[in-house]
């Protein structure tokens, strides 16, 4: 099912990058508390409600979180996660923005194949058997796929009471699905008005598909946060995405985050830097408040 140029892409991105793709372990009934912990509250946050959700997709049924203020419509937010799929971290990073002000949906991208959790703890990309753990679930995604789903997702969104279908909605991604925001932007741009990239791999490519180019079919305020190792594998990834946003008239922020390692924004990640994390989080509720009011 996958476009074999993209999964190589993305492997000989993960690759070059010496990236510490590892999930670091945690007992399986203090997880969600530890990493909730771990994620500070807003002292604005709001009460919400929250729930696993299963979606219809034209390719099956798909597993999500959704989860959204307790009251009122807000803003919604479909949230792409990294290889290692739907799990406790991203449940409590789709909390955490909900918590803001926002409507969020965070599937399980691997649902035709595998149910979550789609992959174990402990997970290390640089180890070969771990690694084809990891590559067999991504070659079952592909450019086709991720169209299908964001359509299925945003059709799912925007039928629920708690979602304002006035204001444009966001998208964010991580490693992986960092190109899956730009796919998603394109593919509806009458309905997303910001993305948010955190450590994406496969922005920007030699292929006639790359992610960048689908730009001008945008209407985003977009946000780009590099990581340190990424940026030194692929120096030119950052000219070529300002330059993409500029040339289509379209704010973009694009930064590398010094002393990041690819994959550094979910808290269960071996290379988790708080700091960096929460620069770019609050990076992250700037460009909401501001495209999706």
């Amino acid at each position: 099912m996958c476009d074999e140029n993209t999964l190589n892409d993305m492997s000989e991105h993960l690759r070059a990058t010496g990236a510490d793709m590892t999930r670091r372990r945690f007992g399986l009934l203090s997880a969600g508390a530890g990493l909730l912990a771990t994620l500070p509250r807003a002292a604005n946050a709001v009460d919400v409600k929250e729930s696993d959700v299963v979606v219809k997709t034209p390719d099956g049924q798909c597993e999500a979180y959704f989860v959204h203020p307790a009251a009122g419509k807000a803003p919604a937010v479909l949230v792409w996660p990294d290889a290692f799929g739907l799990r406790p971290a991203f449940k409590a990073m789709g909390k955490r923005l909900a918590e803001s002000g926002y409507a969020v949906f965070v599937p399980n991208p691997y649902y035709r194949t595998a149910k979550v959790p789609a992959l174990p703890d402990g997970l290390d990309f640089n180890k070969p058997d771990d690694r084809a753990q990891i590559t067999k679930l991504m070659s079952t995604l592909s450019a086709d796929t991720n169209v299908t789903d964001a359509k299925a997702f945003i059709s799912y969104l925007d039928a629920q009471g708690a979602v304002d279908t006035s204001k444009k909605m966001g998208t964010t991604g991580y490693c992986m699905g960092g190109p899956m925001t730009m796919r998603t932007a394109a593919t509806r741009p009458d309905r997303v008005g910001a993305i948010g990239s955190f450590h994406g791999g496969g922005l920007v490519t030699e292929g006639p598909a790359s992610p960048h180019l689908l730009v001008p079919k945008m209407k985003v305020q977009a946000l780009f946060c590099i990581a340190a190792n990424d940026d030194k594998s692929q120096p030119d990834a950052k000219t070529a995405l300002r330059d993409a946003f500029k040339k289509a008239g379209l704010k973009a922020e694009v930064e590398v985050y010094e002393g990041t390692m690819h994959g550094w924004c979910p808290p269960d990640a071996a290379v988790y830097n708080k700091d960096q994390a929460e620069r770019a989080w609050s990076r992250l509720l700037a460009n909401f408040k501001e495209a999706l009011a």
